[in-house]
């Protein structure tokens, strides 16, 4: 591999590479022989098998409360409760103000000086 330098002179570095070689050879070093022999003999197996079944049942209960009640036991009844929380929007009605008008009513008798015109029309015969 060749690797410039920054004054224009050039360095060579060998690559090397090692190989390994594992080669393994079977020795025999003694026999064994092996055998089986099976004997059978009846018997009877006896177990009892139990069996459980569950009933579900809802009940609806629609019921407002304060906390979540914890599941109970009640003889073989388990009881679960199921909450849910909703959102209540109330509306109400809220006099807020009120507003009082009143009318009354006055009269005075002024007098002011005005000036009326009133126009005539006067009607002649230009034959003359």
């Amino acid at each position: 591999m060749k690797r410039a330098n920054t004054d224009d002179t050039t360095e060579t570095v060998p690559v090397v590479e090692e190989e390994l070689r594992v080669e393994k050879h079977q020795v025999s070093t003694g026999k064994v022989r092996v055998t089986t022999k099976t004997e059978v003999t009846d018997d009877m197996a006896r177990a009892t098998l139990e069996g459980e079944s569950v009933e579900v049942t809802r009940v609806p209960v629609g019921r407002e409360i304060e906390i979540a009640p914890v599941v109970r036991t009640e003889g073989d009844l388990t009881i679960i409760p199921v909450v849910e929380e909703i959102v209540i929007v109330e509306k109400r009605l809220v006099l807020k103000e009120e507003i009082h008008l009143r009318r009354t009513t006055t009269r005075e008798e002024v007098e002011v000086p005005v000036q009326l015109r009133k126009q005539h029309a006067v009607i002649e015969n230009a034959d003359d």
